[in-house]
C-alpha cells in the first residue's frame, strides 16, 4: 500500500513509499515503545529501507540504514527541516531549543551557543565537575540491589544544575520536582491523547514545562549581573558581532533544552556502560587497570586519552543503545529518498538505533564488543551516529563524553559490580530509552589492598 500522500510525478522514475495498515490513530506507537528494533526489522523485511506507518495519529516515513540516514542528516539539498519534525512531538515542552530551529535562526543561535562550548569553557566545566563527581560517586552505598538508573539520573541532574546553572540555593528543595518535570516533558512526546486533559501525559508535560520556566526565571536576574563561569551565566552575557544578547525568554528556552539534553542522554549512556561492564568482568577489569594507572585526576584531556578501553566501552555502549534512537525531520518540499518520492509536509524518522544494529556494518550486532572500536575506521561514515550529523550534530557531545568518562573513571576506582539478572535489561522506549527496572546491580566497594594484591600498572 503506497503512502496516502505520495503519488510520484509522472515520468519521475521514482517509486511510491510502500507501507501497510496499522491500528487507527495509535498506529505502531505502542509497538515502537515495546521494541523499535523488532518493529523496524518487520518493516525492512516487508518493504525495504524506506516505508511508511502511522505514529500517534500521523503518517511517518521511516528510513532505515546508513545511506538513508546520511542523506537526511547531512541534508545537502535542504529538503529536511528539524523544527516541524520535532515540534509535533516535543514543541510545547522544548520550543526555542536549538534542536527545534532551522536555517538562519539555527545558524545565529548555534553560533552564539558555540561560545559556551569552546575548549576553554569545556575546561572550566570539567574543573567544576571533577570534584563533584569524585565525591558523589564515592558516596554511593554498596548494595546487593543498587538501582543504577535513578542514582545516575540524580547525579547527572545535580551536575547539570551546578555546571550549567552555577548551583542552586542551599535551601532550595525543588530539584526532585525539577527532575520529575523533565521526565514529564520528555515522556509527553509519545502521548496518544495530545490534549490538555486531566491525568494525561500531554497535560503533565505542559505542567512540567511551566514549572521549569518558573524555576529558571527565579535565578536568571542574578546570572545576568554575575560573573560566573557556569553556562547559565555565560548565556546571559553572550553577545554576537552586533552586540546583541539573548532575551530572557531565549535564555530560558535554551536552558530547558540544554539541561534536558545534558543529563538525560548522559544518564542512559552511563547506565548502559555500567550494565554492560557488570556483565563483562574482563572489560571492567581492563578499564579499572587503566583508571588506576592514570591516577585520580582526569581533568587533563591528555590523561583522559590514555583511557582507551573506557573510550571503546563508551562507543560500543552508545552503539548498542543510542540515547536518541530516532531523529525526526519534516520535508520542506517534495523530495526523493533512496528512489522513493516523498511529498512536502511529511514527517520523516531517521533511525540511528537501527543503523547501529545493522549486520551490513556490524557483524553479530546484538553482541556487545568494545573491540569494534579499537582504532579502526568506521565501516560507513554514518554506521555510528549517536550524536547526529550535519549542522544539527549535538553541540554538547564533547561535554557529555567528558562527564561520562569521569563518572565511570571514579566508579571503577571505588567499586566493583555485577549484574545479578542474566536476562537483558528491559528498556522502555516511551521517550528517551531507560531501564524499566531501574537497572539493579550488586555494587561492592573496592578494597584496594585486599581486592588488588599488587599496585596496578598500565594495561597491555
Amino acid at each position: 500500500m503506497a503512502h496516502p500522500l505520495a503519488t510520484p510525478p509522472a515520468g519521475s522514475g521514482l517509486f511510491p513509499v510502500p507501507g501497510g495498515r496499522s491500528v487507527p490513530w495509535i498506529g505502531t506507537t505502542l509497538r515502537y515503545i515495546r521494541d523499535p528494533l523488532a518493529l523496524w526489522r518487520e518493516q525492512y523485511e516487508a518493504y525495504g529501507p524506506v516505508s511508511w506507518t502511522v505514529m500517534a495519529g500521523r503518517p511517518v516515513v521511516t528510513v532505515l540504514g546508513a545511506e538513508g540516514c546520511e542523506q537526511i542528516l547531512t541534508n545537502h539539498d535542504k529538503a529536511f527541516g528539524n523544527k516541524d519534525g520535532w515540534r509535533p512531538l516535543i514543541g510545547p515542552f522544548f520550543d526555542g531549543g536549538l534542536m527545534l530551529m532551522d536555517g538562519g535562526e539555527h545558524r545565529k543561535n548555534r553560533r552564539l551557543l558555540q561560545q559556551a562550548f569552546t575548549k576553554e569553557r569545556l575546561a572550566d566545566y570539567t574543573a567544576t565537575m571533577h570534584p563533584l563527581i569524585e565525591r558523589a560517586v564515592r558516596e554511593w552505598q554498596p548494595d546487593s540491589d543498587f538501582r543504577v538508573y535513578p542514582a545516575t539520573k540524580n547525579l547527572t541532574l545535580g551536575l547539570a544544575t551546578e555546571v550549567f546553572m552555577g548551583g542552586v540555593d542551599p535551601d532550595d528543595d525543588r530539584l526532585d520536582r525539577v527532575n520529575a518535570a523533565f521526565v514529564d516533558c520528555v515522556q509527553a512526546a509519545t502521548a496518544i491523547v495530545r490534549l490538555n486533559v486531566p491525568g494525561g501525559r500531554w497535560r503533565r508535560g505542559l505542567r512540567g514545562r511551566r514549572y521549569l520556566e518558573s524555576f529558571l526565571r527565579d535565578y536568571l536576574p542574578r546570572r545576568r549581573v554575575g560573573s560566573g563561569t557556569d553556562l547559565f551565566s555565560v548565556l546571559a552575557r553572550l553577545e554576537d558581532e552586533n552586540g546583541e544578547r539573548f532575551s530572557d525568554d531565549a535564555i530560558v528556552d535554551h536552558m530547558i533544552f540544554l539541561l534536558m539534553a545534558a543529563h538525560d542522554t548522559s544518564t542512559i549512556t552511563v547506565s548502559t556502560m555500567i550494565d554492560q561492564l557488570g556483565r563483562h568482568p574482563e572489560w571492567q577489569e581492563r578499564c579499572r587497570e587503566q583508571s588506576f594507572a592514570v591516577g585520580e585526576d582526569v581533568t587533563d584531556p591528555e590523561v583522559r586519552l590514555q583511557l582507551t578501553d573506557l573510550s571503546a566501552v563508551m562507543k560500543e555502549s552508545l552503539r548498542i543503545l543510542a540515547p536518541l534512537p530516532t531523529m525526526a525531520r519534516w520535508t520542506l518540499r517534495d523530495t526523493e529518498i533512496q528512489g522513493h518520492f516523498v511529498p512536502a509536509d511529511t514527517m520523516i524518522a531517521a533511525t540511528p538505533h537501527w543503523t547501529h544494529h545493522d549486520a551490513t556494518w556490524w557483524p553479530d550486532p546484538e553482541t556487545w564488543d568494545p573491540s569494534r572500536f579499537d582504532g579502526r575506521p568506521l565501516p560507513h561514515k554514518y554506521a555510528w551516529q549517536p550524536f547526529g550529523g550535519g549542522v544539527h550534530t549535538c553541540l554538547g557531545q564533547f561535554f557529555s563524553v567528558v562527564e561520562i568518562t569521569m563518572v565511570l573513571h571514579h566508579l571503577l576506582r571505588n567499586f566493583t559490580w555485577t549484574v545479578p539478572n542474566p536476562a537483558a535489561t528491559p528498556i522502555d522506549f516511551t521517550s528517551l530509552p531507560y531501564p524499566r527496572d531501574g537497572q539493579p546491580i550488586e555494587l561492592r566497594r573496592l578494597e584496594r589492598f585486599s581486592d588488588r594484591a599488587a599496585p596496578v600498572g598500565p594495561s597491555a
